[in-house]
């Protein structure tokens, strides 16, 4: 019988490898930004309809921010236009009420008296009578439209940078007879379009020649409504009694202010409180006011309509971390660390984000263009609102896809691989 082999105790020196370091794990290779582009594409494009709809929802709410801004932007642009082709240097004024309450008048010597204020560069008024304006004498009296007739001084376009759309203005010779000028609005009421001698309309009680109509006057909007005659015929025909009720005051641009300050004294010395002054450039800009305050109620409706499509982002990219356990699993299992899973989703979510975000600063671009085109303004939209609205998106983006992109990078492989 075979002597079993003595047991020897092992030496270091029979196992040569036992002190050395184990070997380092490989480091698992780091995703290139065109790898990860590429990723996060390939995400998007397995699921083309449901990326659609939340793009869609992205693109949604920051077209109506750009479209907001840029309609906003466009309008002012185009006040901005008007202001310094009327100029802001008009003043009105305007009788008010005494202090019994009754109506006030200016004295008939208002005009001459603004017009010695040396800052003031021309000075012209109307005068408005009772008189109604008919198509013909067969319509009935309480059919007047609304239109009002008022006297004018021939050197009234000078000064309220009033426009003829077609016909001539008064001049000395015809603001002596039976001769009328229709402001816009009124022309288009009487169906009056042109103007000669067989162009007639029934104004006080007798005939009068239209022999010009006016374009449309946005500094002083009460024109297009009005009838205009001469100051010589209203007075001789009309009963009017010599009293201005407007005056209008152009003044040199540097001393606005200080002839707004003292033309209620000018114009109506004994009673200086008598005496409205304004300034029409004012009401334009109070328009534009509103205008604004609308403009910020639709941005924010724009700002709702983003956040909706960030939480369709976030719905899309939960939903595809639930599908895609699978594909999470195998890709942990074949070494992907939880930064590339989280770095994968993440781009998926700013990736479909810019995709909205780029498609809605388009479509507010072209909503911008097409509502200034109808508007007839040039159109503006600023470059910060694109880029805040590319820049919005992909914050919104990243918001929505961080939780998703978390919750997949923590998902256990061998949890993801049973799913399959």
């Amino acid at each position: 019988m075979t002597a079993p082999h003595p047991t020897r105790e092992r030496t270091p020196a029979d196992r040569p490898w036992a002190d050395l370091p184990p070997p380092p794990r490989p480091k698992a290779a780091r995703l290139s930004p065109a790898d990860v582009a590429r990723v996060g594409g390939w995400g998007l494009r397995s699921r083309p309809m449901r990326v659609f709809l939340s793009a869609l929802g992205i693109a949604i709410g920051i077209a109506a921010m750009i479209g907001v801004v840029g309609i906003s932007t466009s309008s002012q642009e185009d006040l901005n236009r008007k202001l310094a082709a009327l100029g802001t240097n008009l003043l009105t004024v305007s009788p008010g009420t005494s202090l019994s309450g009754d109506e006030a008048h200016l004295p008939e010597e208002a005009v001459e008296m603004i017009g010695n204020i040396p800052a003031v560069e021309s000075v012209s008024a109307l005068g408005g009578t009772d008189a109604k304006v008919y198509r013909n004498d067969r319509i009935p009296k309480e059919e007047s439209k609304g239109l009002t007739v008022s006297a004018a001084r021939t050197d009234l376009p000078e000064t309220t940078g009033a426009e003829l759309a077609t016909g001539q203005w008064l001049n000395g010779a015809t603001s002596k007879y039976p001769a009328v000028v229709l402001g816009s609005s009124a022309a288009e009421q009487l169906g009056v379009h042109q103007t000669g001698q067989d162009v007639q309309i029934w104004l006080g009680n007798r005939w009068f020649t239209v022999v010009g109509i006016l374009a449309p006057n946005e500094l002083v909007p009460d024109l297009d409504s009005s009838a205009l005659v001469g100051w010589s015929v209203a007075e001789e025909k009309l009963g009017f009694d010599g009293y201005p009720t407007t005056i209008y005051t152009r003044a040199e641009e540097s001393e606005v202010e200080d002839v707004q300050a003292v033309l209620g004294a000018t114009a109506n010395p004994e009673s200086p409180n008598e005496a409205d002054v304004s300034r029409p450039s004012d009401a334009l800009a109070a328009k534009h006011a509103t205008d604004d305050a609308l403009s910020g109620l639709l941005l924010g409706l724009g700002g709702v309509a983003l956040l909706v499509g960030g939480v369709g982002v976030a719905n899309t990219m939960v939903i595809s971390v639930l599908e895609r356990r699978s594909e999470i699993g195998l890709r942990r299992a074949l070494g992907a660390t939880r930064g590339q899973i989280r770095t994968q989703f993440l781009a998926e979510a700013l990736l479909l984000s810019a995709l909205g975000g780029l498609g809605g600063v388009l479509l507010g671009i072209g909503v911008t263009v097409g509502f200034a085109a109808y508007q007839g303004w040039a159109a503006v939209v600023p470059l910060w609102a694109m880029a805040g609205g590319i820049g919005a998106t992909l914050v919104i983006g990243g918001l929505a896809g961080f939780y998703p992109a978390v919750r997949a990078a923590r998902l256990p492989p061998t949890e993801a691989l049973a799913t399959t």
